[in-house]
């Protein structure tokens, strides 16, 4: 790795926050705390971390809103911790832009593997390899996908986007004019049953159309709502 990958990580618990920063520096991470969400946002809205370890349920702002609250304004990827039986809340934290969730009590190899599958994925550490040659390539007329460097251009312009928003995108991208219900998304790009609560997708759908929109709306329409099925990519060259 050219970087130092920084993690930060958050947990009202001193004891969780220790135990992941000793599993997390032997991987010769560099690691920042916070001991709650105030905390934890003004850190991540000032400092550019590579991924951030979220407890779910703190005093004060939850992770909850923490997550969304980030996400206005940046894509650093998430991993949300959760208590068992938190069901609801896991639904909402996808719904706000968590890209990953693990569940209490953890192993900390467990943490330390989910951290490193995130980096791999995560549009904000694509360039930790650099590639004289790339070969993972989709083009399109107005939108270019470089699985290489998890990179996304529309119109020739960089589009900022979340691991899962990215994966959402190259996942229908890989496959025009094929329709793909919530369900089959919801398995396909979050590997997550969530007994038929689909608004993840639906979420997720308007926060990347929102985001290409904003460089190219020739892009943004490509992802085509079909009505009381799901969602498909559809190919425009006008």
């Amino acid at each position: 790795m050219d970087k130092d990958v920084k993690i930060l990580v958050v947990d009202d618990e001193e004891r969780i926050r220790r135990l992941l920063k000793m599993y997390l520096e032997r991987e010769e991470y560099m690691i920042d705390e916070a001991e709650d969400g105030n905390q934890a946002l003004a850190k991540a809205l000032t400092n550019d971390y590579d991924v951030i370890l979220l407890d779910l349920m703190m005093p004060g702002k939850d992770g909850i809103e923490v997550c969304r609250e980030l996400r206005e304004k940046k894509a650093t990827p998430v991993i949300m911790l959760t208590a068992k039986g938190e069901e609801i809340n896991r639904v909402q934290g996808f719904e706000v832009g968590t890209d990953d969730y693990i569940v209490k009590p953890f192993s900390p190899r467990e943490v330390v593997l989910r951290v490193k599958a995130l980096l791999r994925r995560s549009s904000q550490t694509s360039y930790l390899q650099t590639e004289t040659t790339t070969k993972d390539v989709i083009v399109f007329a107005h939108l270019t996908i470089d699985n290489d460097a998890h990179r996304v251009l529309a119109d020739g312009k960089e589009v900022s986007l979340t691991p899962k928003e990215y994966e959402l995108l190259y996942f229908l991208a890989k496959a025009p004019d094929k329709v793909f219900d919530r369900e089959q998304l919801l398995k396909e790009v979050w590997h997550y049953e969530f007994f038929g609560d689909l608004r993840t997708v639906d979420t997720h759908v308007k926060r990347l159309r929102e985001k290409l929109n904003k460089v190219s709306e020739q892009a943004a329409r490509m992802i085509v709502t079909v009505w009381g099925v799901g969602y498909k990519f559809e190919v425009i060259n006008e």
